[in-house]
């Protein structure tokens, strides 16, 4: 994907730096398209960046392997494998594309799963509940990246850099060249990258090149990078970030050549059949089979399994070609395959900033704001970490510009 040009604009317009290309990036540069849209002045046309590390949008990662013969696909949901919509603000806001058919509800069978500790023995297999429309959990297709990619590409006003890690907001006195920034050289004295008279702020990239000035800066990274980038820089909120804690996870993906080489387990020959799994084990917390799901039928059989997260935490730092045998000694006990059932395609990826802890009693923590160098630090952690949450930090993060426009 190529990146977006702007739309010309007065010079007036204000200028908003987003830090971040996932969900709740792309979602709240949507919501400020449609507010700004929606303003009375049209010289007041937000003009948003985006900057994104990676190569491409969104944090629904998806991983896929072509079979060279066949050239058909395995395909692994590797990040977020669904998501709900229990608000009717989110409700409304995704139904143009569950008309269109890139959004579907999944209606899985789950089941819960307990391995076997005897190699000779078919694990337990007991019935659960079935997703279905009051409870509806959602899947983009024919990929999880699709709907993020599709976000992007509706953009008007928005400038996506790819490959772009934006420098921690305190560092610009680290560089050295003083015809990257102006601002450097004549501020010599000032330990930030703020201009409190004109509350704009001016980004560098990890090599010190300068990457313009803006009237708001959103950072939308997990909180564990948030701490990071805006450490030292004066944020007055720079307590509250790390606040929410966050866990890992390892997910291990399996696949097959044929359906008729996957061990019984996953034959869907056993009672019930299924599609999702909660595991009763120490190392293993879900199992989610890929080539079941709406639209993925062309897939070679593919099966995604996620560690727990508090084990996944333990052993963060581990080798992960280590981490990898220890879930496959744990996959190969809930699934009971053979070395004829034994799957062909096996990868690991760990996820350092994963899960957030939800304590049900605690007072949500939101969007976290700076409103005199406006500056705002926003992400699903700031909420129940879910992509509903990145919605609705999206939502608390336009009202929040809006209102001092």
């Amino acid at each position: 994907m190529t990146d977006h040009a702007s739309c010309s604009t007065v010079l007036s317009a204000p200028k908003i730096a987003i830090i971040g290309g996932g969900l709740t990036g792309l979602l709240t540069a949507t919501l400020l398209e449609h507010a700004s849209n929606q303003s009375s002045s049209s010289s007041n046309t937000l003009q948003i960046t985006i900057f994104e590390k990676s190569r491409s949008v969104g944090r629904l990662a998806t991983r896929y392997r072509s079979d060279s013969e066949t050239g058909k696909n395995w395909q692994w949901s590797f990040g977020a494998q669904f998501f709900t919509a229990k608000t009717a603000d989110f409700q409304k806001f995704i139904t143009p594309w569950l008309d269109t058919g890139l959004l579907q509800p999944w209606c899985a069978e789950v089941v819960e799963l307990t391995p076997s500790s005897d190699n000779e023995q078919s694990p337990n297999i007991q019935s659960k509940e079935q997703w279905d429309a009051v409870h509806a959990r959602y899947i983009s297709t024919p990929k999880m990246t699709s709907w993020g990619r599709e976000l992007a590409t509706a953009l008007k006003h928005t400038t996506i850099v790819f490959k772009t890690r934006v420098a921690p907001l305190a560092q610009y006195l680290q560089y050295q060249n003083p015809q990257q920034s102006q601002y450097q050289t004549q501020n010599q004295n000032q330990n930030q990258t703020f201009n409190q008279n004109s509350k704009q702020t001016e980004l560098f990239d990890e090599t010190g090149a300068s990457l313009g000035w803006f009237d708001w800066v959103i950072c939308t990274a997990p909180n564990g990078q948030a701490v990071e980038l805006m450490a030292d820089s004066g944020f007055s909120q720079q307590a509250k970030i790390i606040k929410p804690q966050m866990q890992a996870c390892y997910t291990l993906m399996l696949g097959w050549e044929d359906v008729q080489k996957l061990p019984e387990t996953l034959k869907g020959q056993l009672a019930p059949q299924w599609d999702v799994a909660y595991l009763n084990s120490a190392i293993l917390d879900r199992i989610f089979i890929e080539h079941q799901k709406p639209a993925h039928g062309e897939l070679l059989p593919s099966v995604t399994i996620h560690a727990r997260n508090d084990w996944s935490e333990a052993h963060v730092d581990d080798d992960i070609e280590t981490v990898k045998e220890q879930l496959l000694q744990a996959a190969k006990q809930a699934l009971n395959w053979n070395k004829n059932s034994a799957p062909s395609q096996i990868d690991c990826h760990r996820w350092r900033y994963a899960a957030t802890i939800v304590n049900k009693d605690a007072e949500e923590l939101g969007i976290l704001i700076d409103a005199t160098k406006q500056w705002i630090v926003s992400g699903d952690w700031c909420a129940k970490g879910n992509i509903e949450s990145c919605y609705r930090m999206a939502q608390q993060t336009v009202k929040a510009i809006m209102q001092t426009k």
